[in-house]
């Protein structure tokens, strides 16, 4: 299709290039297609940019609008306590209400701090593992996202499959220029879903590590289950050597129910980070953890602060979007059987046109590829598929009307409705048939 569809959002992307860094506020909007887009305005499961292209998207700004856009309550609850005062720089009454409605839904959030984002709350979690610990180094596995500091800046991308090494000895490869080549001596990867490989390390290493972090889903690279078992070993690993179990349910939490994966799987972390939907999209994540964890930040043994924490509008809308989730009893089956619908639809649509797509995941969240693999379980696996292949499929259904993350991940909300996914996958038919 023409990509004059496109052109006041082209227009603005070379204005905006002239003050902002490749004219975006984040690398990962400089990928969409045919570039930068912008928008205007979302409502419920839709978007609209400048050009007055309507899509029904997929993407829900990367996660955050589990309740969709511009939600009332959402928007509502935000307007009136705003109004009372934008930010502090002291407690206020809604933060308590938030606080003790997260203890009360997230099985390990006995005590929590609010930050600002993913990123500076895992490594807090970080920071609080090492003090309690008194061990410097942390193990993570490949193709996991905890965010973009140096030190989780690593083995979540790679020039080629050989330069990964060893599944034993894993190199680690810099996803960015200007990392302290420090930051690389404080952590251990390994592959994920191995756990027998976890735990020969870990009886290695026990002495220096101070954390195990996962993604309890791997949501960022091909959103992978766990394998059976393995978040179990994890967590019995960590028992048994006094190490700090940190679940990143950045993207899980909310999105496999009100009490993120650890709920889901029934197995609790002793620390955990919350964000995205959270609060619809609006700045705000969490520390959360078991008491004997969190102490160390209760003590002041740990510092945590930041000026712009809990700020009103955020806590309002965090609750304001709890609300709305509860006061909903099937908000949650609804899109599990949409997101399965979705998948199986989109699966069958492969297998019509004889394109090789895998669809993987749980169905609030599942992501698309195109493989000769029949599962994926871990970053190598991934490593296999055809991104040309995918970046045409995104492209298309763009084109259409669709919007999907650029990787090949899809988000459900609680405001899709069957009639939509029908047209998702009518549309994806018709794209797969033309490729």
């Amino acid at each position: 299709m023409a990509t004059n569809r496109y052109q006041e959002s082209a227009r603005l992307l070379d204005r905006a290039k002239q003050v902002l860094a490749s004219g975006v506020s984040s690398e990962f909007r400089k990928y969409n297609h045919p570039h930068a887009i912008f928008y205007t305005h979302g409502k419920g499961s839709r978007i609209y940019d400048v050009d007055g292209n309507e899509y029904l998207d997929f993407t829900l700004s990367q996660g955050p609008l589990i309740v969709g856009h511009s939600h009332p309550a959402v928007l509502g609850a935000i307007q009136e306590y705003a109004t009372q005062g934008q930010l502090f720089a002291g407690q206020h009454l809604k933060e308590i209400e938030l606080a003790e409605k997260l203890h009360q839904l997230i099985p390990s959030a006995k005590l929590m701090r609010f930050c600002l984002d993913g990123s500076e709350a895992v490594q807090t979690a970080f920071r609080v593992a090492r003090a309690k610990t008194g061990k410097p180094k942390f193990l993570r596995f490949e193709g996991h996202y905890h965010g973009w500091l140096d030190n989780v800046a690593w083995g979540i991308s790679t020039p080629s499959v050989d330069a990964l090494g060893s599944r034993e000895h894993p190199n680690a490869y810099p996803w960015s220029d200007g990392l302290s080549a420090h930051s690389r001596e404080e952590f251990i990867i390994l592959p994920w879903n191995d756990i027998e490989l976890v735990r020969q390390t870990v009886a290695e290493n026990h002495a220096e590590l101070a954390a195990i972090i996962t993604e309890p889903v791997m949501c960022n690279s091909g959103c992978i289950a766990p394998q059976a078992g393995f978040l179990e070993g994890l967590r019995e690993l960590c028992d048994t050597y006094g190490i700090a179990l940190i679940f990143d349910e950045v993207i899980t939490g909310f999105r496999l129910g009100l009490g993120g994966a650890q709920q889901y799987y029934g197995i609790t972390p002793d620390l955990s980070i919350f964000a995205k939907a959270i609060a619809s999209g609006y700045p705000i994540s969490a520390i959360v953890g078991k008491r004997e964890w969190m102490e160390e930040i209760e003590t002041a043994r740990v510092i945590h602060a930041g000026t712009m924490n809990a700020g009103n509008a955020t806590v309002a809308a965090a609750l304001a979007t709890i609300g709305v989730l509860e006061q909903d009893p099937d908000a949650y089956n609804r899109m599990f059987r949409l997101g399965r619908k979705l998948m199986q639809g989109l699966q069958e649509a492969a297998e019509k046109t004889g394109q090789p797509l895998l669809v993987q995941g749980l169905g609030p969240m599942f992501n698309t590829s195109f493989t000769r693999l029949e599962q994926v379980r871990d970053y190598r696996d991934t490593l296999s598929n055809d991104k040309a292949k995918l970046n045409t499929f995104i492209a298309g259904l763009h084109d259409r009307g669709v919007r999907v993350i650029g990787r090949g991940l899809w988000y459900i909300s609680a405001v899709h409705t069957d009639e939509e996914i029908e047209q998702a996958i009518a549309v994806a038919t018709e794209v797969l048939s033309l490729m």
